[in-house]
């Protein structure tokens, strides 16, 4: 499995943008789909955005479709989540997560088996 590392992370005023990146380890990140998912307190851990091998199919939540925005750079192993207009309902530990398989089969968390080990976002009102 891949090992991955999140960075990025912290206090930003409601409107404000972050930048999330995940290094990942391994020479086979490419075959990899990625995904970033977040988790609220007392809440599940949520899908958030999903992007292919090649970065040409990118899926989000309608909660931050047309504010965030996943990317990737296969050369760099580093996958990013570009968020902007941000808003309190935001805030959450956001985790990077490896699915390795075509897109069709990560279409859930369950499928993704690999982790980060959570960044915290936190948007004040």
């Amino acid at each position: 499995q891949v090992q991955l590392v999140e960075s990025g992370g912290g206090l930003v005023q409601a409107g404000g943008s972050l930048r999330l990146s995940c290094a990942a380890s391994g020479r086979t990140f490419s075959s990899y789909t990625m995904g970033w998912f977040r988790q609220a307190p007392g809440k599940e851990r949520e899908f958030v955005a999903q992007i292919s091998w090649s970065g040409g199919i990118t899926s989000y939540a309608d909660s931050v479709k047309g504010r965030f925005t996943i990317s990737r750079d296969n050369a760099k192993n580093t996958v990013y989540l570009q968020m902007n207009s941000l808003k309190p309902e935001d805030t959450a530990v956001y985790y990077c997560a490896g699915c390795l398989g075509f897109w069709s089969t990560c279409s859930g968390k369950e499928d993704f088996g690999s982790w980060g080990q959570g960044a915290q976002v936190t948007v004040s009102s």
